[in-house]
């Protein structure tokens, strides 16, 4: 191998490294403060691990605070998001892709419409209309709205993966007798399982993370959700540092066990819709 061709590779495999330090150090610094005791926090100045450590942090936010509460809502309404998303494009995806009807056009339209607007926009009409059906202070009406806003890009999402699906496999299955609804859940779909991945992944971590509609339409510990929950440990005038880091170190646990679950499917789900054909 020739000496330039080697240097070109080592600077690339530098550049790589570099980026994933670049990209993974606030999460070192997240765990660094998380187990560094509050004697030290300031103590010690800028230091890359503290001369002392101890889980306290993780203790008080498990067993002392109301984290649990704010974990278990934010599992309930990312995961009843995600599949309720997930399941509404794939099937108006599918219908998008695959069907031609009066209106489509005005369709698609209107839910690239529904991308433009700035959420904060938003917040006041749906307070108005979600107060009285009484859900303003409940995890059904934050699944409601995080479902509302996901799907169009989820359905844009899931109709890129059934584009590049032949026609000729549904096709081949409807002469053999089975009927569209059968073709489609038998043949189609088990073929778009990187897409549904895909859209599940990105789905869960946009309502995992959500904070302006948690924040406006929900008051109070009990139906609050892990990114609200953070607030907490902010006080009028301090902030306990090391208990938000604790508590975010363990907010990403179940992320990181989604994805590993995924990331199978996941990779394969943000190339291979790119393509057609």
């Amino acid at each position: 191998m020739r000496p330039q061709k080697i240097l070109v590779i080592g600077a690339h495999r530098l550049a790589i490294l570099a980026y994933i330090a670049f990209a993974l150090f606030p999460l070192y610094w997240l765990l660094k403060v998380a187990v560094t005791p509050n004697d030290l926090l300031y103590s010690e100045g800028v230091r890359m691990w503290p001369s002392r450590t101890t889980f306290d942090h993780f203790s008080f936010v498990l067993t002392h605070s109301a984290f649990p509460t704010f974990f278990r809502n934010s599992l309930i309404v990312s995961g009843a998001t995600a599949l309720c998303v997930t399941v509404i494009a794939s099937l108006s995806g599918y219908a998008l892709s695959r069907f031609v009807f009066r209106g489509k056009y005005w369709i698609v339209s209107l839910m690239l419409i529904t991308q433009m607007f700035p959420l904060v926009m938003l917040v006041a009409p749906i307070f108005k209309m979600l107060s009285p059906l009484g859900l303003t202070n409940s995890l059904t009406g934050l699944v409601i709205v995080y479902t509302t806003f996901n799907v169009p890009f989820a359905t844009f999402l899931m109709q890129s993966f059934f584009d590049g699906i032949p026609k000729d496999l549904e096709e081949a299955a409807m002469i053999d007798g089975a009927s569209k609804f059968t073709a489609f859940r038998q043949i189609i779909l088990p073929l778009t399982l990187p897409g549904i991945a895909a859209t599940l992944g990105f789905v869960f971590t946009a309502a995992w993370s959500e904070l302006l509609f948690a924040l406006m339409l929900i008051s109070g510990n009990q139906s609050a959700t892990f990114p609200v929950g953070l607030l907490t440990f902010v006080s009028k005038f301090s902030v306990d540092f090391g208990q938000m880091m604790a508590a975010g170190v363990l907010a990403l646990i179940p992320a990181c066990i989604f994805f590993l679950l995924i990331q199978r499917y996941l990779v394969q789900g943000l190339t291979a819709g790119a393509v057609k054909g």
